[in-house]
Parts: C-alpha cells; sequence; structure tokens
C-alpha cells in the first residue's frame, strides 16, 4: 500500500499508470516463485533481475513493455530507498532493451473527413458522435480527457477548453470554431432531450442512460465509423491525437507549442511527430529551398 500510495502522491501518476506499475512488481514475484527463488527486496541483486528480464522476453514481452516493466522495477526502489527499507538499489543498473523508433499510425485529412462524413446526422447519437470526434480530433484530446470533459470547463468565448491530463495535470487547450459549433449545437439540442444521471451534470458528453461515456464506447464508436468509412488501418481514439499532432507539425506549428497542446512533459515524447511522410518532406524541400526558385 505504500509504494501504491508513493506513485499516486509523489509522481502523479493515473490510475492506469500505477496498476501497471503494481503488476510489473508483482511480475517480479511471480518469477522468482517460478525459479524458487525465496529472496527478499533487500536480497535482489542486479543478475537476478537480468535474468528476470531475459525471462520476460522469453515470455513474448515486447522491448516496449519490458521497458515499462523496468520503469516499474526503478520506481520500486526509488521508494524501497526513500523509506530506508533496502540498503542497495540493485535497478541502478539496469539497462532498458534497444527500441526501434514505432511511428504512430496516423489518418491524412482525407481519412479524417470519411470518418466524420460516415457519422449518421440524422440521430441524437449521431450529432453527440460528431461534436465528440471534433472535439477529439481538433484538440488532440486523450480519450480520458474527452470523457471526462466538463461544461464547466468550456471557455468557448476565449476559444478555449479545460482538460485534466495525466497526473490529473491542468492545461487549457485551443478549440476551434467548427469543434465548438459541433459541441454548441450537441449542447443547446440534443442533451437536453438526454436522461441525466446524478453527479453526471457537468459531464458534457453522455450515453443514453446519461452517464458519461466508457473508453471502450469510444474506441468501438470509432472502429465502427472507421470500417463505415473504409478505412482499413487499426485506429483507435489515439489515432486522433496522434493526426493532430502530426497535422500539427506538417504545417509548420512549433513543436514547443505541440508539446504544450498535448500535455506532454518532455519535448522528446514530441519529437516523434516529426516523422514527415517522404514524399512531403521531399516536395516541401524542392518547393521552398531558395536554390530551387532560381
Amino acid at each position: 500500500m505504500g509504494f501504491k500510495a508513493h506513485l499516486q502522491l509523489e509522481k502523479s501518476l493515473s490510475g492506469n499508470s500505477v496498476e501497471a506499475y503494481l503488476h510489473d512488481v508483482t511480475k517480479l514475484t511471480q518469477f522468482f516463485d517460478a525459479k524458487a527463488l525465496a529472496i527478499t527486496p533487500g536480497q535482489v541483486e542486479l543478475h537476478h533481475l537480468q535474468d528476470f528480464m531475459r525471462w520476460i522476453a522469453e515470455l513474448g514481452m515486447t522491448p516496449r513493455t519490458q521497458a515499462r516493466v523496468i520503469s516499474g522495477l526503478k520506481s520500486f526502489y526509488q521508494y524501497m530507498m526513500l523509506e530506508s527499507l533496502v540498503q542497495n538499489d540493485p535497478t541502478s543498473m539496469l539497462e532498458s532493451p534497444k527500441m526501434g523508433l514505432k511511428l504512430p499510425v496516423t489518418l491524412n485529412i482525407d481519412e479524417i473527413d470519411r470518418i466524420l462524413s460516415a457519422i449518421d446526422l440524422s440521430t441524437a447519437d449521431g450529432k453527440r458522435n460528431r461534436a465528440m470526434l471534433e472535439t477529439l480530433y481538433g484538440c488532440g484530446l486523450r480519450v480520458s480527457e474527452l470523457v471526462n470533459l466538463r461544461i464547466s470547463a468550456l471557455y468557448f468565448n476565449e476559444g478555449f477548453i479545460k482538460v485534466i491530463g495525466k497526473g490529473d495535470k491542468e492545461r487549457l487547450v485551443p478549440i476551434g470554431h467548427i469543434a465548438q459549433r459541433e459541441v454548441c449545437y450537441y449542447l443547446d439540442n440534443i442533451r437536453p432531450g438526454m436522461p441525466l444521471k446524478k453527479g453526471q451534470e457537468d459531464i458534457v458528453f453522455l450515453n443514453r442512460f446519461g452517464s458519461k461515456l466508457s473508453r471502450v464506447m469510444i474506441f468501438t464508436i470509432i472502429k465502427s465509423l472507421a470500417l463505415k468509412a473504409g478505412i482499413r488501418k487499426s485506429i483507435s481514439p489515439h489515432t486522433f491525437r496522434h493526426s493532430f499532432a502530426t497535422h500539427l507539425v506538417e504545417g509548420g506549428a512549433d513543436l514547443r507549442a505541440v508539446q504544450e497542446m498535448l500535455g506532454h512533459e518532455s519535448i522528446t515524447t514530441t519529437e516523434i511527430y516529426t516523422h514527415l511522410d517522404r514524399d512531403y518532406l521531399k516536395s516541401s524541400i524542392i518547393q521552398h529551398h531558395p536554390r530551387n526558385n532560381i
């Protein structure tokens, strides 16, 4: 319980991240049980952890998942050291596996339009879904930020919305006029006719029972629309966030501004969006290089 509180209070991690880190520590315990090793956390040495990493690799864990496991173990031993529960940190020399650059799946502007056009606007759900997806793509939100968006956090006169990101950190995100228009229509004409559960009065997007939508429901809506639009890419709500960031960078937006919009703590997380389509990159250089305009 102490480690969980440390992750929540000191690290300010989200509920999902906390559970993942706790699961990673449990995995280490499972490894020791499988090897019949009766070892306390204070007796763990580097070679034990290296054996553990080989074990989870043989189980089929990807390098990215292995890296997350190492991060969880490092956090655990940081906590143990802070509480003076161990004398040494065996994770200090533990290296993460090398990972190739994994470029996120993105949608081009035409594909975004096709998905939006696939929405049946003759229904109340369709009007709500249009407002949701315009907000998701127009603001680059995480799905958790979308489902938890509050009416009291809409500052349309100033052109911003306030969202609660990872670690319960607030940030202001600009919202364009198209997304504003769709959200206003939904709030004025669709939401008032929906049932409303107690405690959900301030939630923007509701399901047909009057509660906030689940992350799984957003995923299902997007998968269904993509199929209807004839898009075969493996996409999720996060694909809209990736697409938002990529289109901004391709359009010349400052990387620091994109970082702020996305709520990334580190600029290195945002830098993945500097990957550009080769044809786009080539045409941009040919078009804008001064030696090609003589």
